[in-house]
């Protein structure tokens, strides 16, 4: 018997690279309340520095940059980890469509009009390319 699509996807999930581990834990992270408390501090501590800088420009300079740097680290993190939530979502999909398929199959000689939808299934979700 083949293996499914599904337990190839467990195992690859398993055995993820670095990177797509440390996207994992790290949208795991900023996900939650914590993260939040931690960047309101930073703001609360950058807006309570106001008198120890000597010119206002490099006082909004400071925030800014950590600002910005902040949102492209988190863009690309959670990028990542909602092209694989898309990718896990159609997998599933697709296994749900192609047991679908097979049910139509197996009661297509009652119904010829299922023969024919089940194929049109196939042909919707690209099963039989994978097979």
């Amino acid at each position: 018997m083949e293996r499914s699509e599904a337990a190839e996807s467990r195992e690859k999930k398993d055995g993820l690279d670095p990177f797509e581990k440390f996207v994992e834990v790290s949208t795991n992270t900023i996900s939650r309340a914590p993260f939040f408390a931690v960047v309101v501090a930073v703001v609360v501590i950058w807006a309570a520095s106001f008198p120890l800088w000597k010119s206002t420009t490099k006082w909004e300079l400071a925030i800014h940059t950590f600002g910005g740097v902040l949102s492209l680290l988190l863009l690309v993190l959670l990028e990542n980890a909602g092209r694989r939530h898309n990718e896990a979502m159609q997998e599933k999909l697709n296994v749900l469509a192609e047991a679908l398929a097979a049910l139509m199959d197996s009661r297509a000689a009652d119904d010829p009009d299922l023969r024919e939808a089940a194929d049109n299934l196939r042909e919707a979700v690209g099963l039989e390319e994978r097979h």
